[in-house]
């Protein structure tokens, strides 16, 4: 697996934007998003920031990898550090392509209805073998409007923190050392955790991840529909699984989420 410290990766995400659906093509004209590598970095340092101080000394301060694979992932490592190893997440490029996607295709949904639907079916047919398939009919220029791109932006953030919220609660929760000999398949796979955490791991690391989220700033709403999409697939491709369990069902996730997030508005430890 090739993974690289966000320190180092500065030449390398420049050349890699241009080519990744990230954004469009190094085109002046041609349309691009908002997201990019040092905003999902900084939303990761952010959300570590604002982990209780109990938890924030167990994290890396800059807590975001990044892995060139085409497969949408979120997994977890440890980095060497003195005096001791500290925990990292190492993202995909295929993750941040999915994340975008599924993002767009929500906010055009608002315009087109139908769309999101029809491109769940479309994703569920990705292997995570090769590069994501680009959204249909993506040249639209209804697709491109500012008012697209910003929701686009929002659903992002949301999902990124989210998911980076959730998956630092694996670490400090003690997840990873738990199942770490079950995690690593060979030098450059990893297993899900998600399919080795009891349904109470899981829900613990749900509830605490969204809270480190929300007090980051970033809300429930986007990522909703990301959690919805891989319940509605006919049949889910493996790789979903590192998102969220088999067995978790989405009404139960919203449930805990919009409890979750009322609670935080309502001023609720």
């Amino acid at each position: 697996m090739k993974t690289f410290s966000l320190r180092a990766i500065t030449l390398a995400a420049t050349l890699w934007l241009c080519f990744s659906a990230i954004a469009q093509p190094c085109d002046s004209d041609a349309p691009t998003y908002k997201t990019s590598l040092s905003n999902t970095r900084n939303l990761g340092m952010d959300i570590q920031k604002a982990l209780k101080p109990q938890y924030q000394d167990k994290i890396h301060l800059k807590p975001v990898s990044i892995d060139t694979d085409d497969m949408p992932f979120v997994k977890l490592e440890e980095v060497p550090e003195e005096p001791k190893p500290l925990p990292v997440i190492v993202i995909s490029a295929g993750f941040i392509d999915l994340i975008n996607n599924v993002a767009h295709a929500k906010a055009i949904d608002k315009i087109e209805k139908g769309y999101f639907p029809k491109y769940i079916l479309s994703l569920a047919q990705e292997s995570g073998e090769k590069e994501l398939k680009p959204l249909p009919n993506d040249t639209d220029k209804r697709y491109w409007t500012e008012d697209m791109i910003n929701e686009q932006y929002s659903n992002f953030n949301s999902i990124v923190g989210v998911m980076v919220g959730i998956k630092l609660a694996n670490h400090y929760l003690g997840h990873y050392k738990k199942y770490i000999a079950q995690l690593n398949v060979g030098e450059t796979k990893q297993v899900p955790i998600n399919n080795l955490l009891t349904p109470k791991e899981w829900e613990e690391a749900l509830r605490l991840g969204v809270r480190n989220a929300l007090d980051a700033g970033c809300t429930i709403e986007g990522v909703l529909p990301f959690f919805e999409c891989f319940e509605k697939m006919p049949k889910r491709p493996a790789w979903t699984s590192f998102f969220v369990p088999e067995t978790a069902k989405y009404k139960d996730i919203r449930k805990a989420l919009e409890k979750i997030q009322k609670d935080f508005f309502a001023g609720k430890n």
